[in-house]
């Protein structure tokens, strides 16, 4: 099932609204202790799109969680977590459950698994202990958008 794109989805209250015009680069989740803090959850859930890919269309957000050169984007009424914008790399970070498209949610990769909780688990076809590294980012991408169901 495709996605029609562009795509948009909204926060909790629908105060923030986002779209979203080219599928994702990959999708993941992150174990670590930070993602199971953020999202009160076992993991978080990412699609990486194009930052040119995204807007911010409708309302306010302020920044939570890190602050830095990595900021985590929140609604600014109702504070759900939307986005990470990274100062470094040329994609945002969406949380796809924002999104009316389910197989966004679905993880590709998972990282930090050296910290998941035991009985988390995820349809992830890579695994790795932390993030991969950035020279295997390349193959993983290209194996994603040969196979994935994301577009």
């Amino acid at each position: 099932m495709s996605v029609s794109l562009p795509i948009e989805g909204a926060c909790m209250c629908g105060e923030c609204r986002m779209r979203v015009s080219l599928a994702p680069i990959i999708t993941m989740a992150c174990h670590c202790k930070g993602c199971q803090k953020l999202s009160a959850s076992a993991f978080s859930l990412t699609a990486m799109v194009p930052a040119d890919a995204f807007e911010l269309i409708k309302g306010a957000t302020r920044i939570g969680a890190l602050h830095g050169d990595n900021p985590y984007h929140y609604c600014a009424k109702c504070l759900n977590w939307l986005y990470t914008s990274l100062a470094s790399a040329p994609f945002v970070n969406v949380r796809p459950t924002m999104f009316d498209a389910p197989q966004w949610s679905t993880p590709f990769i998972e990282s930090y698994i050296s910290e998941k909780l035991p009985w988390a688990k995820t349809p992830a076809r890579h695994s790795f202990e932390q993030f991969p590294a950035p020279d295997m980012y390349g193959w993983l991408m290209a194996e994603y958008a040969a196979g994935s169901a994301a577009g």
